[in-house]
């Protein structure tokens, strides 16, 4: 496991996924599910690196012994929440039972007028908070995403629905560009939505211990969000089995401040609480967690993928 999670390849070709979207917005959402049975034990057969990270994630967040199974059980949700993607983003939600608490946070925060800054994970499923479509429609929604990674997955899924794609801020935009974008979303009262459990190799991490252990967690998501002096929530779209999801939003902050001094403390102390409550959901689904590499390799472990530079990288190319 020591290639980080942007060396690990597509688990199909963009030919392959294609195929595989036309074919399941055929058959529709109950026949396509047996399609996961044969992806889980792709996964469980062919992916030894997702299958250790798997292994070392699931002792952390079990109570007891992990099995074969249990690892086969993580890569079927996994498959699972990929699948629903499709529908999540050609907007069928008529096909889920969703849950949505914690609205009203979302509310109060755009009521201020400068917007919010939404940090979600990879645990359960971020396309779930298209929901808010519906909840409310006059919500613009502006997701910051790393197109290049992965870019047949990318490119398929943004074909699905083309006006969507058409709101993502590439994370890959160069620093001052990124920021300026970021910016003007917030200045139209939008949400910004972006993940914040990755660090990008080279960019400054903070460690913080999560589910018993140390791990890096980036530092520029928080730099940003103190900068821009906007309100943060967290999200988390929970697989619950079958059709079910739960989405959950809480408030993290009003804003957040930095100051130059005890600036090292006051960073920690803010990726601890993050780190606290990705632990939480992880816990109530442990299932539902889709980094699929050594998520706890620290920076001085010998190859440098996350070496910390102490200038937090938040206008720099590719921070977030």
């Amino acid at each position: 496991m020591k290639q980080s999670w942007r060396d690990r390849p597509e688990a199909a070709g963009a030919a392959v996924i294609r195929i595989s979207r036309r074919v399941v917005l055929v058959l529709g959402r109950s026949l396509s599910r047996a399609l996961l049975l044969p992806a889980t034990l792709y996964f469980l057969i062919r992916r030894g690196p997702e299958r250790r990270a798997s292994r070392s994630y699931l002792r952390r967040v079990l109570p007891r012994a992990v099995t074969l199974l249990d690892v086969a059980r993580h890569f079927f949700v996994f498959s699972a929440t990929t699948l629903d993607r499709v529908y999540l983003l050609t907007e069928r939600f008529r096909r889920f039972s969703i849950t949505v608490s914690g609205l009203e946070a979302v509310d109060h925060a755009l009521e201020k007028g400068r917007g919010l800054l939404l940090f979600g994970s990879h645990l359960g499923s971020f396309d779930a908070l298209r929901v808010l479509s519906l909840e409310r429609p006059d919500i613009m929604v502006r997701i910051v995403l790393d197109v290049e990674h992965n870019p047949g997955i990318s490119d398929a899924l943004n074909s699905l629905n083309p006006e969507l794609a058409a709101t993502i801020i590439n994370a890959r935009t160069a620093g001052p560009a990124l920021a300026l974008a970021i910016r003007e979303a917030l200045d139209r009262n939008a949400i910004v939505a972006l993940l914040v459990d990755r660090a990008r190799p080279g960019n400054a991490v903070q460690t913080a211990s999560f589910l018993g252990s140390p791990a890096p967690f980036p530092q520029s998501p928080w730099l940003l969000a103190a900068a821009l002096k906007t309100p943060v929530l967290l999200s988390f779209g929970l697989y619950r089995g079958g059709n079910r999801y739960d989405l959950h939003f809480e408030t993290f902050a009003p804003s957040l401040t930095i100051g130059r001094q005890a600036r090292a403390q006051a960073l920690a102390e803010l990726v601890q609480r993050y780190a606290d409550r990705l632990a939480h959901y992880a816990r109530l689904a442990p299932l539902n967690w889709f980094n699929f590499y050594d998520f706890w390799k620290l920076p001085d472990s010998g190859d440098g993928s996350c070496a910390p530079d102490g200038s937090g990288g938040v206008l720099r190319r590719g921070s977030l």
